[in-house]
């Protein structure tokens, strides 16, 4: 796996996307600008383990972390469809970005290569960004793992 240095600092402006959800709307970041701030996490494959147990733990703290003035967004590689059965499957509250095209994956800097088994792979790099309402990153967590993040980020927020 890729090392967790830091790409964003700490107030810089984060990338602006533009991207559909699994609800059929298109979703930007300067959307966000009425609430605290946003958790955007991105990850590699619907209905994968680790992808899985991600999503289903953010699930599971949706609303404290709403309650604390932020929305929370997933984004993955995966089209329209398989975001509605993941989400569907799994009874996700989020909405899930789709980005085909990499271009807020590459924009993130969570496209690259990774060491799985001994073997390099081009993939994406399971990584969180905290963005507050004017749009500049308050933090980032990289190469991170599935279990157990979601609580990680919400014991950030928190602070």
């Amino acid at each position: 796996m890729s090392d967790k240095k830091v790409v964003f600092e700490k107030g810089i402006d984060a990338p602006d996307f533009s991207l559909q959800g699994n609800d059929g709307k298109v979703y930007t970041l300067s959307d966000y600008k009425n609430k605290k701030g946003v958790v955007l996490f991105f990850y590699p494959k619907d209905n994968t383990p680790g992808c899985t147990t991600e999503s289903c733990e953010f699930k599971e703290i949706y609303d404290d972390i709403r309650k604390l003035g932020f929305e929370l967004l997933g984004i993955s590689r995966d089209g329209l469809k398989s975001h509605v059965a993941f989400s569907t499957k799994y009874d996700l509250p989020f909405i899930i970005l789709s980005d085909e095209d990499r271009k807020a994956h590459e924009a993130y800097h969570v496209w690259g290569e990774k060491n799985m088994y001994g073997k390099k792979t081009m993939g994406v790099i399971r990584s969180t960004f905290i963005i507050d309402q004017d749009g500049k990153i308050m933090k980032e967590f990289r190469n991170v793992k599935a279990k157990g993040h979601a609580l990680m980020i919400y014991q950030f927020l928190m602070q």
